[in-house]
Protein backbone atom coordinates (compact mmCIF):
# COMPACT_ATOMS: atom_id res chain seq x y z
CA UNK A 1 0.00 0.00 0.00
CA UNK A 2 1.50 3.30 -1.11
CA UNK A 3 1.35 6.36 1.09
CA UNK A 4 2.46 9.82 -0.04
CA UNK A 5 4.04 12.75 1.83
CA UNK A 6 3.54 16.31 0.56
CA UNK A 7 4.91 19.63 1.69
CA UNK A 8 3.58 22.81 0.09
CA UNK A 9 2.52 20.97 -3.07
CA UNK A 10 5.75 18.99 -3.47
CA UNK A 11 5.67 15.20 -3.14
CA UNK A 12 8.58 14.37 -0.85
CA UNK A 13 8.11 10.63 -0.36
CA UNK A 14 6.05 7.71 -1.59
CA UNK A 15 6.09 4.25 -0.09
CA UNK A 16 4.74 2.06 2.64
CA UNK A 17 3.38 3.51 5.86
CA UNK A 18 6.64 3.30 7.79
CA UNK A 19 8.83 4.77 5.02
CA UNK A 20 6.54 7.76 4.59
CA UNK A 21 6.19 8.26 8.34
CA UNK A 22 9.98 8.23 8.74
CA UNK A 23 10.32 10.79 5.94
CA UNK A 24 7.66 12.96 7.60
CA UNK A 25 9.48 12.65 10.91
CA UNK A 26 12.72 13.81 9.25
CA UNK A 27 11.00 16.80 7.63
CA UNK A 28 9.28 17.73 10.90
CA UNK A 29 12.63 17.48 12.68
CA UNK A 30 14.31 19.82 10.20
CA UNK A 31 11.38 22.21 9.72
CA UNK A 32 8.93 21.94 12.65
CA UNK A 33 6.48 24.39 11.08
CA UNK A 34 6.49 22.71 7.66
CA UNK A 35 2.96 22.22 6.27
CA UNK A 36 3.18 18.47 5.65
CA UNK A 37 0.29 16.30 4.50
CA UNK A 38 0.28 12.50 4.42
CA UNK A 39 -2.18 10.56 2.29
CA UNK A 40 -3.10 6.88 2.37
CA UNK A 41 -3.65 4.79 -0.80
CA UNK A 42 -7.35 5.76 -0.80
CA UNK A 43 -6.57 9.48 -0.93
CA UNK A 44 -7.47 10.07 2.71
CA UNK A 45 -5.33 12.46 4.71
CA UNK A 46 -3.81 10.63 7.68
CA UNK A 47 -1.86 11.74 10.72
CA UNK A 48 0.95 9.79 12.32
CA UNK A 49 2.35 10.33 15.77
CA UNK A 50 5.87 11.43 14.78
CA UNK A 51 7.23 11.78 18.33
CA UNK A 52 10.27 9.90 19.52
CA UNK A 53 13.07 8.16 17.70
CA UNK A 54 12.72 6.36 14.36
CA UNK A 55 12.67 3.11 16.35
CA UNK A 56 9.75 4.41 18.46
CA UNK A 57 7.90 5.34 15.29
CA UNK A 58 8.57 1.93 13.75
CA UNK A 59 7.28 0.22 16.90
CA UNK A 60 4.06 2.28 16.83
CA UNK A 61 3.42 1.58 13.15
CA UNK A 62 4.30 -2.12 13.24
CA UNK A 63 1.29 -4.26 12.38
CA UNK A 64 -0.41 -5.69 15.44
CA UNK A 65 0.13 -9.38 15.92
CA UNK A 66 -2.96 -11.38 15.11
CA UNK A 67 -3.89 -14.01 17.62
CA UNK A 68 -4.55 -17.41 16.10
CA UNK A 69 -8.20 -18.27 15.77
CA UNK A 70 -9.70 -20.82 18.11
CA UNK A 71 -10.28 -24.18 16.48
CA UNK A 72 -13.59 -24.25 14.71
CA UNK A 73 -16.29 -26.78 15.26
CA UNK A 74 -17.67 -29.09 12.64
CA UNK A 75 -19.91 -27.99 9.82
CA UNK A 76 -20.10 -25.14 7.36
CA UNK A 77 -18.38 -22.47 9.50
CA UNK A 78 -15.20 -24.32 8.56
CA UNK A 79 -15.80 -23.05 5.01
CA UNK A 80 -16.33 -19.47 6.15
CA UNK A 81 -20.09 -19.55 5.68
CA UNK A 82 -21.90 -16.91 7.73
CA UNK A 83 -25.61 -17.14 8.44
CA UNK A 84 -27.63 -13.92 8.05
CA UNK A 85 -31.26 -13.09 7.51
CA UNK A 86 -32.52 -12.51 3.97
CA UNK A 87 -35.99 -11.14 3.33
CA UNK A 88 -37.55 -11.95 -0.03
CA UNK A 89 -40.99 -12.03 -1.58
CA UNK A 90 -42.76 -15.40 -1.79
CA UNK A 91 -42.23 -15.61 -5.56
CA UNK A 92 -38.46 -15.19 -4.98
CA UNK A 93 -38.42 -18.00 -2.42
CA UNK A 94 -40.41 -20.19 -4.84
CA UNK A 95 -37.87 -19.57 -7.59
CA UNK A 96 -34.92 -20.20 -5.26
CA UNK A 97 -36.45 -23.44 -3.99
CA UNK A 98 -36.55 -24.76 -7.55
CA UNK A 99 -32.87 -24.09 -8.23
CA UNK A 100 -30.32 -26.90 -8.18
CA UNK A 101 -28.62 -26.97 -4.78
CA UNK A 102 -31.34 -24.94 -3.11
CA UNK A 103 -31.64 -21.32 -2.08
CA UNK A 104 -28.17 -20.93 -0.54
CA UNK A 105 -26.31 -22.20 -3.60
CA UNK A 106 -28.45 -20.09 -5.95
CA UNK A 107 -27.93 -16.94 -3.84
CA UNK A 108 -24.16 -17.50 -3.67
CA UNK A 109 -24.01 -17.92 -7.47
CA UNK A 110 -26.09 -14.76 -8.01
CA UNK A 111 -23.89 -12.73 -5.64
CA UNK A 112 -20.66 -13.96 -7.26
CA UNK A 113 -21.99 -13.14 -10.74
CA UNK A 114 -23.01 -9.65 -9.60
CA UNK A 115 -19.59 -9.10 -7.97
CA UNK A 116 -17.78 -10.08 -11.18
CA UNK A 117 -20.03 -7.84 -13.27
CA UNK A 118 -19.56 -4.84 -10.96
CA UNK A 119 -15.79 -5.27 -10.47
CA UNK A 120 -14.64 -2.75 -13.09
CA UNK A 121 -17.22 -0.05 -12.26
CA UNK A 122 -16.50 -0.47 -8.53
CA UNK A 123 -12.76 -0.14 -9.08
CA UNK A 124 -13.30 2.99 -11.20
CA UNK A 125 -15.61 4.51 -8.56
CA UNK A 126 -13.09 3.83 -5.78
CA UNK A 127 -10.30 5.40 -7.87
CA UNK A 128 -12.34 8.52 -8.59
CA UNK A 129 -13.35 8.85 -4.95
CA UNK A 130 -9.71 8.50 -3.86
CA UNK A 131 -8.64 11.20 -6.34
CA UNK A 132 -11.43 13.47 -5.12
CA UNK A 133 -10.51 13.02 -1.44
CA UNK A 134 -6.85 13.70 -2.19
CA UNK A 135 -7.56 16.71 -4.41
CA UNK A 136 -9.97 18.21 -1.89
CA UNK A 137 -7.29 18.20 0.81
CA UNK A 138 -4.27 19.03 -1.35
CA UNK A 139 -5.78 21.35 -3.96
CA UNK A 140 -9.28 22.27 -2.83
CA UNK A 141 -8.58 25.96 -3.33
CA UNK A 142 -6.46 25.58 -6.47
CA UNK A 143 -7.61 27.15 -9.73
CA UNK A 144 -9.53 24.66 -11.85
CA UNK A 145 -10.41 22.40 -8.90
CA UNK A 146 -14.16 22.34 -9.52
CA UNK A 147 -13.79 21.87 -13.26
CA UNK A 148 -11.29 19.06 -12.71
CA UNK A 149 -13.61 17.26 -10.28
CA UNK A 150 -16.61 17.58 -12.59
CA UNK A 151 -14.50 16.16 -15.42
CA UNK A 152 -13.19 13.39 -13.16
CA UNK A 153 -16.67 12.12 -12.36
CA UNK A 154 -17.79 12.56 -15.97
CA UNK A 155 -14.87 10.42 -17.14
CA UNK A 156 -13.60 13.35 -19.25
CA UNK A 157 -9.82 12.88 -19.36
CA UNK A 158 -9.16 16.07 -21.35
CA UNK A 159 -11.30 18.16 -19.01
CA UNK A 160 -9.59 16.61 -16.00
CA UNK A 161 -6.16 17.41 -17.43
CA UNK A 162 -7.25 20.97 -18.22
CA UNK A 163 -8.39 21.42 -14.61
CA UNK A 164 -5.06 20.11 -13.30
CA UNK A 165 -2.99 22.41 -15.52
CA UNK A 166 -2.59 25.15 -12.89
CA UNK A 167 -1.97 22.85 -9.93
CA UNK A 168 1.49 22.13 -8.50
CA UNK A 169 3.05 19.43 -10.70
CA UNK A 170 3.39 16.82 -7.94
CA UNK A 171 -0.19 17.31 -6.74
CA UNK A 172 -1.52 17.00 -10.28
CA UNK A 173 0.58 13.88 -10.91
CA UNK A 174 -0.66 12.21 -7.71
CA UNK A 175 -4.28 13.07 -8.56
CA UNK A 176 -3.78 11.51 -12.01
CA UNK A 177 -2.32 8.35 -10.47
CA UNK A 178 -5.23 7.98 -8.07
CA UNK A 179 -7.90 8.80 -10.67
CA UNK A 180 -6.87 6.02 -13.05
CA UNK A 181 -8.74 7.65 -15.96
Amino acid sequence: MTYALFESGARLAVGDKLAVALAAQAVAGQRPDAPILIFDPDGRQVDFDLRGSPEDLAARLAPAEVEPEAPRGRGRPKLGVVAREVTLLPRHWDWLAGQPGGASVALRKLVEAARREAEAPDRQRRARDAAYRFASAAAGDAPGFEAAMRALYAGDRKGFEAGLAQWPADVAAHARELADL
